[in-house]
């Protein structure tokens, strides 16, 4: 039995009232709870996002549901990126 990591995606869950964040428990691993701003973190596999989504979307105690964009941003970095700036002549000093 091979152990296999399941891709997962953030939901942000603002909420008119705290009272009903314990129900959002249903729909997948609630994370964290702002009390000031009053939104929530759920976690949820990401073949379920829509789905889920559109049932929290129904909610009565739900102002906004947004979906986080962190799996869609690349983290890959390379020198390439950075050369798109010419350097000055002292700043090529200090690297050489």
């Amino acid at each position: 039995m091979a152990f296999e990591a399941k891709k997962r995606r953030g939901v942000i869950v603002y909420l008119y009232h705290l009272r009903q964040s314990k129900q959002l428990r249903r729909y997948g691993n609630l994370q964290y709870v702002s009390r000031k701003m009053k939104y929530a973190l759920i976690y949820m596999d990401e073949v379920d996002v829509k789905k889920t989504v559109e049932k929290l979307k129904q909610l009565r105690f739900v102002k906004e549901v947004e979906i986080s964009n962190r799996p869609d941003i690349t983290t890959e970095f390379s020198k390439q990126d950075h050369q798109a700036y010419k350097l000055t002549e002292e700043d090529q000093e200090k690297f050489n």
